[in-house]
């Protein structure tokens, strides 16, 4: 079975939302989707051209000085989503690594390991603070409808809980880490 370009399926489902330029895609990516998913400018744009050229987009309208090509999503871009939606959805291995690092820090001086786990979670905690602010933003705008307003919930909600478990294990383990390192 051939891979599928998932790019696709993110910005089709993006311009199913509204028009956008490949800025405004990569803004959305950066804003709404980086707890679980990555674009950047390199796969948006060659995306975008295949996109237009298999019919699945077209190009609605230039803005700021006719620079910024400004793409919506036809009838065959949106049934290419739908079915992509109605498909299973197989589960994708997770890479992590900063989980490969721990697993072989074995040698490393422990207060290395522990500074890593600070890190890591540091980092997780950030993501809580962004995704309740986000939460917060979503509860006061009123330009969202209610049932697309559920489902930006929920994948915030999934993020929150995921990141304070992240926490949580962070705390058990670097708590294991200092006990095992104190004589």
């Amino acid at each position: 079975m051939a891979l599928k370009n998932r790019s696709m399926y993110a910005i089709l489902g993006i311009l199913n939302l509204a028009p956008s330029t490949g800025y405004d895609i990569k803004r959305y990516s950066d804003k709404v989707l980086s707890g679980f998913w990555n674009e950047n400018f390199g796969h948006i744009y060659p995306t975008l051209k295949k996109m237009l050229g298999d019919g699945m987009i077209v190009v609605v309208g230039k803005v700021k000085d006719q620079k910024k090509v400004q793409y919506g999503i036809t009838e065959k871009g949106r049934q290419e989503l739908e079915m992509w939606l109605a498909e299973e959805t197989l589960q994708q291995p997770i890479r992590s690594e900063f989980m490969l690092k721990l697993l072989f820090s074995s040698s490393q001086p422990s207060e290395n390991v522990i500074l890593m786990l600070e890190q890591y979670r540091n980092i997780h905690e950030d993501n809580v603070e962004k995704y309740l602010g986000m939460q917060h933003d979503l509860a006061q705008n009123t330009d969202i409808s209610k049932e697309r307003v559920r489902f930006v919930k929920a994948v915030l909600r999934r993020g929150i809980l995921s990141d304070e478990a992240v926490i949580r294990w962070c705390d058990e383990t670097i708590d294991d880490m200092r006990r095992a390192y104190t004589p």
